[in-house]
């Protein structure tokens, strides 16, 4: 089947958060929303129909799934990532959030040291800071074209700061890393020398761009699996967020068990239905949507570094190596945080996420979510040409 990632589809009047809370958000209705990381394009055709059937069946009680999903699971992460997880590794969890916040709570106690890299998705810190544990951040590190970790940073918030829980983000959100085996093999050395448990977000895992390869952390080494928590799910691949299914693959039974505690303190119990039937579904027959989409991004990518290129040479796209949502440098524009940012809202008439978002490393930055159809991008852009031009010549 041939998509058409073209087609614009009205989400508004869905109670999507992206499109229909703008106002509730102290936001103007009026904002072109290349904000949140949803995409503007329906799942797959197998999914869709998967879902009808159970719909059907008119039935949803409590649900816990049998072999088939777990077998789709395995299957997926060992076509597309060389990492096939035990059935028994296997955690359901409401979501990838959801599960970092259930993995401060199951492996640290209050106080204790919990390092992040910023800038990254903001519930990283969130959930630390709401957990009552102590935010410990070691940043990256930027040279002007790519982000690095700085290892002797990282070993040195460890060491003075008791830290016991390692968040990672795998490929990195917002700045687009993909990390590379080597980088990975000395963040997990590092994390075993002082015995810290490593919690890898690799929900981004499918989006690696051609020339890079995503690598599952804790395939690297059975020690490092011993040591880690994987946090998967198919939300970000196949625009299913709104269904509330992930994969959560921790190959120690006692930190397993530890996991399933914490889970249960907070009254969780089963996740969605429908999640589920999406879930494997996707994962069963979403390869080739995910190709096409994947395809479709990449000329969406180049869109925009090409336009920027020939009419905003102010502005800089970090080269993303993996997920939808580009992190644009700004920082010429010679703007505070806050003067950027109303630019882009109140002149471009944008809603992106500004980069302070993210850690105060990201001032300067914006993230903009390019998955949507090229010609809601082409107007997005214009827009944000025509402020930043407004704004120079002033």
């Amino acid at each position: 089947m041939i998509y058409d990632f073209d087609r614009i589809i009205d989400r508004y009047g869905t109670d999507s958060v992206k499109y229909d809370n703008a106002e509730e958000r102290g936001k103007s209705a009026d904002l072109i929303p290349l904000w949140v990381a949803d995409m503007d394009f329906p799942a797959p055709q197998e999914v869709l129909d998967a879902l009808t059937e159970r719909v059907r069946h008119g039935i949803f009680g409590y649900t816990d799934p049998s072999a088939p999903y777990y077998d789709a699971v395995r299957s997926w992460f060992e076509r597309h990532h060389g990492y096939a997880p035990s059935r028994s590794w296997i955690v359901l969890s409401p979501g990838v959030v959801y599960a970092l916040a259930t993995a401060v709570a199951a492996f640290t106690e209050p106080g204790d040291g919990v390092l992040i890299q910023p800038p990254v998705y903001y519930p990283f810190r969130e959930v630390v800071e709401d957990g009552g544990r102590t935010l410990v951040r070691s940043p990256l590190v930027f040279d002007g074209e790519k982000y690095a970790i700085d290892f002797d940073d990282f070993e040195a918030c460890i060491e003075d700061n008791d830290v016991k829980l390692f968040l990672l983000c795998n490929p990195h959100n917002p700045v687009g890393r993909v990390w590379t085996p080597d980088e990975l093999r000395r963040l997990g050395e590092i994390c075993l020398d002082h015995d810290v448990i490593v919690v890898s977000d690799e929900i981004h895992a499918d989006f690696a761009r051609p020339g890079h390869t995503h690598t599952v952390f804790a395939s690297l080494s059975p020690r490092f699996e011993k040591r880690c928590v994987t946090c998967t799910a198919p939300s970000k691949t196949f625009n299913l967020a709104g269904l509330q299914a992930s994969n959560v693959f921790i190959a120690d039974p006692d930190m397993r068990a530890r996991f399933k505690t914490a889970i249960k303190a907070t009254g969780q119990s089963g996740v969605n239905v429908l999640g589920l039937t999406a879930a494997q579904a996707a994962y069963e027959h979403g390869d080739d949507w995910l190709r096409q989409v994947k395809d479709y991004l990449e000329g969406n990518l180049e869109y925009v570094k090409g336009y920027l290129a020939d009419f905003v040479p102010e502005l800089r796209v970090v080269e993303p190596e993996s997920t939808y949502l580009i992190w644009i440098d700004c920082n010429d524009l010679g703007l505070t945080a806050g003067e950027l940012y109303r630019m882009v809202e109140h002149d471009a008439k944008l809603w992106v996420d500004e980069g302070t978002m993210f850690g105060l490393e990201g001032s300067g930055f914006i993230r903009i979510n390019i998955a949507c159809p090229r010609a809601i991008l082409e107007v997005a852009f214009e827009q944000l040409a025509k402020a930043v031009r407004t704004r120079m010549d002033a």
